[in-house]
């Protein structure tokens, strides 16, 4: 029999707040992280973006270590990770592991031209350092396929609990706003000049954000309100940085995952979607869920309160995803005003009470990955 896989923990760092709920307070009242900013040293231009206030990282860091060691990543990470290793009381040992996912970790190591820093820009070394700090006992998994990446640790964890090398996996994903990956967004002429409209007519491109999030997976059901009942991920092998355009592997995702859910699209209440606000991204999102009958099942993107946190999205909106779930509440995707891809899908305008038993989470990255996780809420 097939272990059952559950989420029992979660957590997350970003501009709305340091805690999961402090959050979702943000989305109700319709905060959102993205502001601009005027900083040279990230961009000559000014951008909209949503940024961690460095200061207030810093200080609730000291808090739980006066270190100087740690990189402004590695902090947002550890904060992430702490409460929820603490609060599971589960024990550090050989059948723990955990899961570090980024897409770009500390790449501003490479800002200074040394050989320590090159060394502390590999990403075997960052997931060392997070976990040498908690203590683990296991070697680090890194996890790094592009914008998947968050959401594909769910998906890796599960598959190793389920293959019984560990009986619980922490998860940690995170990605920090960068010159480089401003930079070349920037040179994809990809960023918009206004906070990003996801599906929406008026888009002009990304906002870019950064984040920590963590959760933890387990096959313990203590505790536990939300089941990872169903997973896939499927590369278009389309182009380096363009999806398919007839959302192939985002449509042989969803179709897999919720194969091995057994559970039939109309059970599906809500899909937390991928939604950069770029034009081929959302028109192959839209094309994926009307190919699949899911156009009609309410859908948001998150990107409009975080920007685009790269490896973190996936994990970070399952987190808020999960909240949205057990707080029968779906959450406005913010900045969409009028449709504006060609097929039609029915994204939530405003927030407002639903029931929510089975939900999807879905991310596409360059390279042409795609994953998609169901999840299923718990009764009890």
């Amino acid at each position: 029999m097939t272990r059952a896989i559950y989420i029992t923990e979660t957590n997350c760092i970003t501009p709305l707040g340091f805690d999961v709920q402090s959050n979702i307070d943000a989305i109700v009242r319709g905060d959102s992280g993205i502001q601009l900013h005027q900083d040279a040293s990230l961009m000559p231009i000014p951008f909209y973006g949503s940024v961690i206030n460095t200061e207030k990282l810093n200080s609730v860091f000291e808090k739980i270590s006066t270190s100087a060691k740690y990189s402004r990543l590695e902090k947002m990470m550890i904060l992430a990770l702490a409460p929820i290793i603490k609060n599971s009381g589960v024990e550090l040992n050989s059948k723990t592991a955990f899961i570090l996912s980024t897409t770009k970790g500390n790449i501003t190591a490479l800002q200074n031209d040394s050989e320590e820093s090159f060394n502390n820009a590999h990403l075997d070394v960052l997931a060392r350092n997070v976990s040498d700090f908690f203590g683990f006992k296991t070697q680090p998994i890194v996890i790094s396929n592009a914008c998947v990446s968050g959401i594909l640790a769910v998906s890796i964890a599960k598959r190793m609990i389920q293959s019984e090398l560990y009986d619980n996996i922490f998860i940690i994903a995170g990605d920090e706003v960068s010159e480089f990956v401003l930079s070349g967004f920037n040179t994809f002429q990809a960023m918009s000049d206004l906070p990003c409209k996801p599906y929406s007519k008026n888009r002009t491109g990304v906002s870019l954000g950064e984040a920590a999030a963590a959760v933890l997976v387990s096959a313990e059901a203590k505790n536990a309100k939300i089941k990872v009942i169903g997973d896939s991920s499927i590369n278009d092998a389309n182009h380096i940085s363009g999806p398919s355009r007839t959302g192939e592997g985002l449509f042989r995702s969803i179709q897999n995952a919720l194969k091995e859910a057994q559970i039939d699209i109309d059970k599906l209440d809500y899909i937390s979607a991928h939604g950069t606000a770029t034009p081929f991204n959302d028109e192959m999102e839209a094309i994926a869920l009307n190919r699949l009958g899911l156009q009609n099942v309410p859908v948001n993107s998150l990107k409009g309160f975080y920007g685009h946190t790269l490896g973190a999205s996936g994990l970070l909106e399952t987190v808020i995803a999960i909240e949205s779930a057990n707080q029968n509440m779906l959450f406005e995707s913010k900045g969409f005003d009028k449709i504006g891809v060609s097929e039609s899908i029915n994204v939530i305008e405003k927030n407002e009470p639903a029931n929510i038993d089975f939900f999807l989470k879905t991310a596409s990255g360059f390279g042409g990955c795609n994953t998609a996780v169901v999840f299923e809420k718990l009764k009890y």
